[in-house]
């Protein structure tokens, strides 16, 4: 029979669980509902120890439900652990906070990459959060009673009626598979493994992906001492001033969600017009979509932290998109050949959930669920999915709004089960 909940350390202890038969410790008051016996009410399970499983832990917690957190990697936050040195949310630190606890003002507004694993580990302690580290839940399946049973490292079973899967919108890197790649003699990496510009002194570096990620990579580089960088552009991307006279996009983006995306694109095209500079000339034309089309298509704005700088001074130079790699030269879409010394790919992430609940048909043809939130589909019952959406208003912003839906929901649920006596999905 499978486990009813993996072993869950307290927010300070690092240590992961590797018994195959483990039981759960260190349960918050708050989570345990006064008039109903702890073993009646299964534990909702939490896949995933970022922000966006955080955030629903401690959502369910004041609702009296219990949660465990099943983390992979031996601490929370571990995705914000690995993105480069000079990284900060691009939403604004008053917007960003989860349900429960602000973000410290000492972290000021643009909130630094270190602060923020300071604050989601202030987060989980603040909440008495059983998080369950070095747990791999690598399958879902469903139960014969009408719940769940997720297979994890070590061979364990863990039952549960109900589960969140929250592994986060950037889980598996992606490398496009350019032909010649694998003999490129040069350094060829993803973003995801790029820390500082550091090791890349005095060398000549093409950056592939002008995303957020791509940008900003590619101005660390030249603020760092890379002799040259070029940045490689599939598509021109739509740049905004990450705030215009102390007033945020993101706070843009919130209020122009539930507007007609035509009024949206005509507004941001006269905006971008008087806000940033005709970069043609460079390399960088306007883009032939409106800036919230092309969101609605999964397309997030530049932020602007340096790039539209580094390209009027030259210090980046836009270029055409790789096509293929002939020994250590990179041919680009425009017939240009350049000899670049590394090549970092800022292209992208998979949601990587094709093994996990692939097999169950809930996911849509790019490999994101079909619902997310409170909702879920009737052939999976009990089985949440949160922070697979890439929103203009705010990654945080938007999982805390989600947390907070799906706790209402399984709160519901698991109260209509206590007055019923029932002990169906949630």
């Amino acid at each position: 029979m499978p486990d009813a909940a993996a072993h869950a350390s307290s927010p300070a202890s690092s240590s992961p669980a590797s018994s195959a038969s483990v039981t759960s410790t260190s349960v918050s008051s708050a989570a345990q509902p006064a008039a109903v016996p702890p073993a009646a009410v299964p534990p909702v399970h939490v896949v995933g120890g970022g922000p966006g499983g955080l955030a629903t832990a401690a959502a369910l917690g004041a609702h009296g439900v219990r949660a465990v957190v099943l983390e992979k990697a031996d601490a929370v936050g571990a995705s914000w652990r690995g993105h480069y040195d000079r990284l900060r949310l691009h939403t604004t630190r008053r917007l960003s906070g989860l349900p429960g606890l602000a973000i410290p003002r000492a972290y000021g507004r643009w909130v630094a990459r270190d602060d923020v694993v300071r604050y989601l580990e202030q987060y989980a302690a603040h909440h008495h959060l059983e998080v369950a580290t070095g747990v791999e839940v690598r399958r879902v399946d469903r139960a014969t009673d009408g719940g769940w049973v997720l297979h994890a490292n070590g061979g364990r079973e863990l039952a549960a009626r109900t589960v969140v899967i929250a592994t986060g919108y950037n889980h598996t890197p992606y490398l496009p598979d350019w032909p010649g790649r694998d003999d490129y003699p040069g350094e060829l990496l993803h973003a995801g493994t790029y820390r500082n510009a550091r090791p890349f002194a005095g060398k000549d570096v093409l950056v592939v992906g002008t995303g957020n990620t791509g940008a900003e990579i590619a101005v660390d580089l030249a603020e760092g001492g890379a002799a040259r960088v070029r940045l490689a552009v599939r598509t021109a991307p739509h740049i905004v001033r990450r705030s215009t006279a102390g007033w945020p996009a993101q706070a843009t983006g919130i209020l122009v969600r539930r507007l007609p995306p035509r009024a949206v694109d005509r507004a941001a095209h006269v905006m971008r017009r008087l806000s940033v500079p005709d970069l043609s000339a460079h390399g960088l034309p306007m883009p032939d979509t409106g800036l919230y089309s092309r969101v609605l298509a999964g397309a997030i704005p530049v932020q602007d932290v340096g790039l539209i700088d580094a390209v009027l001074r030259g210090t980046v130079r836009p270029v055409a998109a790789v096509e293929s790699f002939d020994g250590g030269v990179v041919r680009l879409a425009d017939g240009d050949a350049i000899e670049p010394d590394a090549v970092i790919a800022a292209t992208g992430y998979r949601r990587g959930l094709d093994s996990l609940v692939g097999h169950l048909d809930l996911l849509d043809t790019r490999g994101r669920p079909r619902v997310h939130g409170p909702r879920t589909l009737p052939s999976a019952p009990g089985l949440h999915f949160t922070g697979y959406t890439n929103p203009i208003s705010g990654m945080f912003r938007e999982l805390t709004l989600d947390a907070r839906r799906i706790a209402r929901t399984i709160a519901a649920v698991h109260e209509g089960e206590r007055q019923g006596g029932g002990s169906g999905g949630g």
